[in-house]
């Protein structure tokens, strides 16, 4: 009885109440209890599913336009209960944002959009570009995955509940929403879409990323960072003649661009990864 369809999902307290109403008594709830400690099914009667791990995301981008992270965030409207949605793509060799869009909600049709007019803006050929997201319902929906099937991108999700597995876009959330002049509220969608078009100004044309040999997002993005670095080569080089008393160990010169960015770097998992096993 207790394994039966009808009380499978109910307390033994509450299957020995519906008997009784019936004028029924097998046992009481006590013997419930008993019966099922015995058997190993106080918690849980019902056949549970079981999931196998998912596969850790790992794309990566060895030059610009490679890997895309897109996401979406909000921010808050004038009055409490409101807010605007914004949209961001980031290239994640690059760190420069290719697209960005303020909406007054989050669903699949404005995703596709936003998505098929970046893709169209930048030329991308088919199978060249992985795109990378959580599993919000805009990133996951038919219609987007669709899209990208049919424009040949490869489409990469974050594992369920590892917000790790979007390390840029939420990365690049955290730096515009600690910005000095980020707002608590915007007065009104103009002033929300005037402050995102400051901030992604400053963030693709001059915030120096540490991530990326301190160069800017377009300076890396359109291939002007190599010879960048060889102008700062060159003046470090003119001090070090200068005086090499100045410098104990070696001649200075200026970090390289990494070779490549990764989401989850293959071989390297990190202490937070939920596939691995707990120590201690």
């Amino acid at each position: 009885m207790l394994r039966s369809e009808e009380f499978v999902d109910m307390a033994p307290a509450e299957i020995y109440a519906v008997l009784l109403d019936r004028g029924v008594y097998l046992c009481s709830e006590a013997t419930m209890y008993r019966i099922l400690r015995r058997n190993g099914e106080v918690r849980e009667r019902r056949r549970q599913a079981t999931h196998p791990p998912r596969k850790k995301p790992e794309p990566v981008a060895e030059a610009p336009n490679r890997v895309w992270s897109w996401d979406i965030t909000k921010l808050k409207g004038p009055v409490k209960g409101s807010y605007y949605c914004l949209y961001t793509i980031i290239d994640i060799y690059s760190r420069y944002t290719t697209g960005w869009m303020l909406a007054a909600f989050e669903n699949k049709e404005l995703a596709e959009q936003f998505l098929s007019a970046t893709i169209a803006e930048y030329g991308i050929e088919q199978g060249q570009l992985t795109i990378h997201s959580d599993r919000g319902s805009p990133m996951v929906a038919e219609n987007v995955a669709q899209m990208m099937s049919n424009l040949g991108i490869t489409k990469s999700h974050s594992r369920p509940k590892t917000s790790n597995d979007n390390p840029y876009s939420e990365s690049q959330y955290k730096t515009l929403k600690y910005r000095h002049d980020f707002p608590d509220r915007f007065g009104c969608v103009e002033d929300a879409r005037a402050w995102c078009e400051r901030f992604f100004d400053w963030y693709n044309l001059e915030h120096r990323h540490s991530g990326i040999a301190m160069h800017t997002p377009f300076d890396v993005h359109f291939g002007l960072a190599e010879q960048l670095r060889e102008m700062r080569a060159d003046v470090l080089a003119g001090v070090y003649a200068k005086h090499p008393e100045r410098f104990v160990r070696k001649a200075p010169e200026p970090p390289k661009l990494p070779a490549a960015a990764w989401i989850n770097k293959p071989g390297e998992p990190r202490p937070d990864d939920p596939t691995i096993p707990a120590q201690g």
